[in-house]
């Protein structure tokens, strides 16, 4: 096939117009991205990276496992772009830091409140006021996209946050979802997020509005609904990270 598209992988005829296909699926989630990822990466660099996935989503596509190409494609995408941000060193030792200087307080109050805490609750336990928090909130806002890619119990070819969220327009969705053993807590941990919080993950990525719909929507800013998304993805990893030993009950 073109070079182009193989970017250096040998694929099927098939796989091949799996790819031109969804060429539009890059463009869309290319621009999507571009303000999740740093200034110093490029629109090429960031286009590169995901017709890769692309690429590598075509040859690994298994049809039969009963997923649309999209949605699997997607993740692979997602992915790529997020690994080549990783690669250019995109998250500081400091970041790090702070988002699990958050987690860490959200996993040990919400053991003592048997429920996610409330941002100010959070924000007391940390020694911090309220607007101190929502701003450390917005410094980690970048990683909590990564954390939907990464794994939950921290192995390379784990289950992944991401892999556990529904995508309605698959056909055989329900039959997916059954499959992941986090599926179902997910859903009872979706619905103890605050109203706002779930309205940010439902139109965020089941309805796929930006940052900026999604503040016109709330009739907040583009920043509050970043540390809105940044909360609502640590509550949910802290939560899960506790179910990835089978048969563990956690609370």
């Amino acid at each position: 096939m073109n070079s182009s598209l193989s970017y250096g992988m040998s694929v099927s005829s098939h796989s091949e117009q799996l790819i031109r296909a969804h060429l539009p699926l890059v463009r869309f989630l290319v621009s999507r991205m571009m303000s999740q990822v740093p200034s110093y990466l490029t629109h090429d660099e960031i286009t590169s990276s995901a017709m890769f996935g692309l690429v590598d989503a075509a040859s690994r596509f298994d049809a039969s496992k009963g997923v649309l190409f999209k949605t699997f494609a997607e993740q692979r995408i997602r992915g790529a772009i997020l690994d080549e941000a990783r690669r250019m060193d995109w998250f500081s030792r400091t970041l790090r830091e702070k988002q699990s200087r958050i987690a860490e307080a959200i996993d040990r109050l919400e053991k003592i409140l048997g429920r996610p805490p409330e941002e100010e609750e959070v924000a007391r336990s940390m020694g911090l006021g309220l607007e101190a928090y929502r701003r450390l909130l917005g410094e980690v806002s970048h990683l909590g996209c990564i954390s939907l890619q990464e794994t939950l119990d921290g192995a390379e070819e784990g289950l992944s946050l991401l892999d556990c969220l529904e995508d309605p327009a698959a056909r055989n969705s329900l039959e997916t979802l059954e499959q992941c053993e986090l599926a179902q807590d997910l859903a009872m941990r979706l619905e103890k997020l605050s109203k706002k919080e779930r309205l940010v993950i439902s139109l965020y990525y089941y309805e796929e509005l930006s940052q900026k719909e999604i503040a016109e929507v709330l009739g907040v800013s583009e920043g509050r609904v970043s540390q809105l998304h940044s909360q609502a993805l640590l509550k949910l990893k802290v939560s899960l990270n506790r179910k990835k030993l089978p048969g563990h009950r956690g609370g």
